[in-house]
């Protein structure tokens, strides 16, 4: 007769560090890929968790907490705040990588949808959804994407390359895409309790600052009504 042990119910700390460990070196590749910056695709992973433990119940919940954190990841990564931060980015720092070289010549929503689609193999409806946009100016976005990382990648002239020459190029950048998204490594990451520590952290420091701003706020309106004269 065999006897059959119930697994113990996930602590919400466990579930978190399962998907932490699981999911932080992709996304920390594909925040690289689309910045070309080191710096901020690591920062981009971490605030995405951080907003993840600070929401935990939502994304428990959530379907596919993968994509939750991966919208996060991607929206931080291109913020267009950062391009306002000394030091971040520097052209002597420019990838020397051909196909992340390539992305950084896009608009940002067209780079979010080349990596989606062509990185990570999402439909253009699933990438619409993600993204927030609808399906035909997804499918747009994806079509000039890709004609400019076709033109950016190196080999034959752009300007003389047959329909063939073309589509054959074409699917190599997107190979290519693909192949550099996945080399992802979990050498330097954050641990998953830091993550969760620094997240509880800055809520109590935000928890502490709502209310500091509160009591200014009830003292100032205090002195006003005290200085206010009777009519």
């Amino acid at each position: 007769m065999h006897h059959t042990t119930d697994q113990p119910p996930l602590t919400p700390e466990s579930a978190f560090d399962a998907l932490y460990v699981s999911t932080v070196p992709g996304l920390t590749q594909q925040a690289y890929v689309l910045t070309g910056c080191r710096r901020l695709a690591f920062e981009s992973a971490e605030q995405a968790f951080h907003r993840a433990w600070e929401h935990w119940p939502e994304v428990a919940r959530d379907p596919d907490p993968v994509a939750w954190v991966r919208a996060r990841s991607h929206e931080y990564a291109l913020s267009p705040w950062h391009r306002l931060r000394p030091g971040l980015y520097r052209p002597a720092s420019l990838p020397a990588d051909p196909v992340v070289r390539a992305l950084q010549e896009l608009p940002p929503w067209q780079r979010r949808v080349a990596l989606l689609c062509d990185g990570l193999d999402l439909s253009i409806e699933e990438a619409a959804a993600e993204t927030q946009a609808t399906t035909a100016a997804t499918a747009g976005r994806l079509r000039h994407a890709r004609a400019t990382i076709s033109r950016q990648m190196p080999g034959t002239d752009p300007d003389t390359r047959t329909r063939a020459e073309t589509d054959t190029h074409t699917n190599a950048a997107c190979h290519a895409l693909r192949a550099r998204v996945k080399d992802a490594s979990a050498a330097t990451l954050a641990q998953p309790w830091s993550v969760r520590a620094a997240s509880e952290r800055r809520a109590r420091a935000l928890t502490r600052a709502v209310l500091a701003a509160t009591a200014v706020l009830i003292a100032l309106i205090a002195v006003t009504v005290a200085m206010t004269p009777d009519p």
